[in-house]
């Protein structure tokens, strides 16, 4: 596996190992001694245990996010595509971070087979691309409604440069009605 650190340098990419032959392919999507060793090596802290598995399917243009949660529930997430591709992202929302406000974005597909590990403290959300997306993601708390906040996915404040390929966002009413970041509840 190897893990490189993005703009903001808490939230890290990672490519696993795969191995293929004529049979087809094979690769760890998870192996908490070798994450757990990729995040030391960029000097960051290791999480909490993954708690909880979420599953997504998305049709072409859903956009999802800005999502956090704050303590006593706050979750980090490890991202994937399976199926398809996303365009994920991750905000920082640390008071006091010299990175406050500032987002990172990356590709995630099955064909690239990236991950995206969003620690505590961020924003996630993610538009889907292709005809049809699944995502999985682990989460090291269990989602909590009275914890969960969002901040509006076109937040000017922001500014995500979201690569909607000519398409309209598909929003859901509550994250459509989400503030702006000035408006939120720093982590």
């Amino acid at each position: 596996m190897q893990a490189r650190s993005t703009a903001l340098p808490d939230v890290v990419v990672i490519e696993p190992t795969v191995f293929s032959d004529d049979r087809g392919w094979f690769m760890e999507t998870f192996n908490e001694a070798r994450f757990h060793a990729a995040l030391r090596e960029l000097g960051l802290p290791v999480p909490r245990a993954f708690v909880q598995d979420n599953q997504s399917y998305s049709r072409r243009g859903v956009l999802r996010g800005l999502h956090y949660q704050l303590p006593p529930h706050p979750q980090g997430k490890l991202v994937r595509a399976v199926r398809g591709r996303i365009f994920d992202v991750a905000v920082d929302l640390r008071a006091g971070s010299p990175t406050f406000g500032r987002w990172v974005g990356e590709e995630l597909s099955a064909a690239n087979r990236r991950q995206m590990w969003v620690p505590e403290g961020f924003a996630h959300g993610f538009v889907a691309l292709d005809e049809e997306n699944e995502v999985i993601y682990k989460t090291t708390d269990f989602y909590s409604r009275e914890c969960e906040q969002a901040i509006r996915w076109d937040a000017p404040d922001v500014g995500i440069e979201w690569p909607l390929e000519g398409l309209t966002p598909i929003v859901a009413a509550k994250d459509a009605q989400a503030g702006l970041l000035a408006d939120a509840t720093p982590f």
